[in-house]
């Protein structure tokens, strides 16, 4: 029987340390939090791969990030432990857990129900401060919550996701992926009062989530 903590202590060593996350709170998240129990069991030895790893069946399936590329993004969001968390596209609910144990308190969206119900006990067990769940579009957020401090979206996105921007409190962040496919860039971007800046961060790839895709421009 594969042995879970050590798979996730050379998931730790061998893909997030060298990696340049050096912050031992993120380190210990990482650590502490189960990944194995967020996956379908028939993936349970999957867990630690540095893959995006797959959540369902079908051409297009929700995935869990990379835990690199996850935990890159959760370093550059430089949590507080106060600080109020929006979880966009949580899945099953692994990065709402990790988050849990950086923040004060997070709000885990998101769309497909089953992914949740997947999730819901692992999360229950993993998490450090209060999980909200809410199943609802990603791309609309969760405005019942706003503002937040930070914003992390779990996936590409394939244009500057304005309305989620908006839901950033001033001096809020969002971290995401920019651009499908292997040219993707992490992004960092900055809310300051009615502005809001953007700076890339590492090259990154990343599954597209739903309601990301850039709108095609019409033609004449």
């Amino acid at each position: 029987m594969l042995d879970f903590t050590a798979a996730r202590r050379m998931m730790v060593d061998g893909q997030i340390r060298p990696s340049d996350v050096t912050d031992l709170r993120v380190i210990a998240a990482f650590l502490d939090v189960p990944r194995e129990r967020f996956v379908p069991t028939r993936q349970a030895p999957l867990a630690y791969l540095d893959i995006d790893l797959p959540l369902g069946e079908g051409p297009a399936p929700r995935c869990l990030l990379k835990p690199m590329v996850l935990a890159k993004l959760i370093q550059a969001a430089a949590l507080d432990e106060n600080d109020h968390v929006l979880d966009v596209g949580a899945a099953t609910g692994y990065s709402s857990a990790i988050l849990s144990r950086l923040a004060g308190s997070v709000v885990s969206l998101e769309q497909d129900a089953a992914l949740v119900r997947q999730g819901a006990e692992a999360l229950q067990a993993a998490s450090a401060a209060p999980v909200t769940g809410v199943i609802g579009p990603l791309a609309a957020g969760a405005p019942a919550h706003a503002p937040y401090d930070v914003i992390l979206i779990n996936g590409a996105v394939e244009q500057e996701p304005a309305q989620l921007c908006a839901q950033l409190k001033d001096g809020g962040r969002l971290l995401c992926v920019l651009g499908a496919g292997a040219a993707g860039k992490a992004m960092l971007y900055l809310r300051d009062g009615a502005e809001t800046s953007s700076r890339p961060l590492f090259d990154a790839a990343a599954p597209l989530l739903p309601g990301f895709a850039k709108v095609p421009a019409f033609v004449f």
